[in-house]
């Protein structure tokens, strides 16, 4: 059992973590390791799933196929949706079948956390069974045989810099994943007075790479990091940061850097200041995170139990149930080739129809 030192009590986004790390039920059954073995995907369709789902489904939960939540959403460039969930995954629809895929020597509940694609078209999705790849014909699976650190397999931060470079992000550390094995990435040895690690000191929940080819890592508890040509900088509470206890991370289309954290709510960076919106009182909520930029360059993010915010460069809109959310708690947003901006929620998939959100099922009726 994780203990969790928090400043106050836990609250939803607290306790999404505490179950995305620890809900395993004894049905789950075991995890086999497949270190870089590749297996040919097969397909679990079933047309009516009759399962038991952990909240009530108000909307969509993919035909049954998913029993808690969505936890990541894709579209690769070849049109498939891919969907994440937390304990079923990997969902797939490639315009024709939506299917749960069943990779021979990998738990079936596993949770997948990100999913991002190279510039070959290869996707790839940062798991609870470690790393998994797929080249539009085969999956193959990355984990502690080729390197990954750590007494368990769990991805959170996953992204692929510009030299194609892969950065993991997993419960015992840092890795570069060159296509073969990883790497170890060492961090400086500085830390934040009284760290609150939620799940590991080693841990990186986010990983992006900046215009300027700056990598940000948002630590578990320990602030971020920033990482160039062999230089760090460390973001405290001690010079600037607003809180160390960072959750999320995001650089729009401006430069500006975007921060959520889990005490601290939400702040903007723009290379020399921060602006803390909750703070100054224009948001409400102090856990924050799930940034998605769409294509008119909105920046959504959520407000721990408060619902959805959307910032069109002068303005914040706070969307809710009262607007058609069947919650207040969303986990992941992503906007598709349609321009449809997509909600996974702890209650269903949502669509939001540019006023109102609407079962994912009522624009697109492959989901229901």
């Amino acid at each position: 059992m994780i203990e969790i030192k928090s400043k106050k009590p836990l609250s939803s986004r607290i306790l999404t973590f505490v179950f995305i790390a620890l809900h395993l039920s004894p049905c789950y059954g075991q995890v086999k390791e497949n270190g870089g073995k590749e297996e040919n995907a097969t397909k679990n369709q079933t047309t009516v799933l009759k399962q038991n789902t952990t909240f009530p489904q108000i909307h969509t939960n993919l035909n049954g196929m998913v029993r808690e939540f969505v936890r990541t959403m894709y579209q690769d460039t070849k049109g498939n949706y891919w969907f994440g969930t937390n304990g079923n995954g990997i969902i797939r629809y490639d315009g024709q079948t939506l299917e749960t895929i069943t990779i021979e020597g990998i738990n079936s509940y596993m949770r997948v956390i990100e999913i991002v694609e190279d510039k070959a078209g290869n996707v790839w999705f940062g798991t609870s069974d470690g790393l998994i790849k797929y080249d539009g014909k085969k999956f193959t699976t990355f984990s502690k045989k080729e390197g990954l650190q750590g007494e368990d397999e769990e991805i959170w931060g996953l992204t692929i810099d510009k030299s194609g470079l892969i950065w993991v992000g997993a419960t015992g550390g840092v890795s570069h994943f060159d296509g073969e094995k990883f790497m170890p990435f060492s961090f400086p040895d500085s830390m934040v007075e009284n760290p609150q690690h939620m799940l590991s000191d080693k841990l990186v929940f986010k990983i992006i790479e900046d215009k300027s080819g700056t990598i940000w890592l948002v630590t578990d508890g320990n602030g971020i990091f920033k990482y160039n040509k062999g230089e760090f900088t460390h973001l405290t509470n001690k010079n600037g940061l607003t809180d160390n206890n960072t959750a999320d991370i995001l650089e729009d289309k401006q430069g500006n850097i975007w921060i959520g954290t889990f005490y601290g709510g939400i702040s903007k960076f723009n290379g020399k200041t921060y602006t803390n919106f909750t703070k100054d009182g224009i948001i409400k909520g102090v856990e924050t995170g799930g940034f998605y930029e769409d294509s008119k360059g909105n920046i959504w993010f959520t407000a721990e139990n408060v619902g959805v915010y959307k910032y069109d460069g002068t303005n914040f809109t706070l969307y809710t149930t009262e607007n058609g959310l069947t919650s207040n708690l969303v986990l992941s947003i992503f906007e598709d080739n349609k321009g449809q901006l997509w909600f996974g929620t702890w209650q269903g998939l949502c669509i939001f129809d540019g006023e109102k959100f609407v079962n994912a099922s009522d624009k697109e009726p492959w989901t229901n």
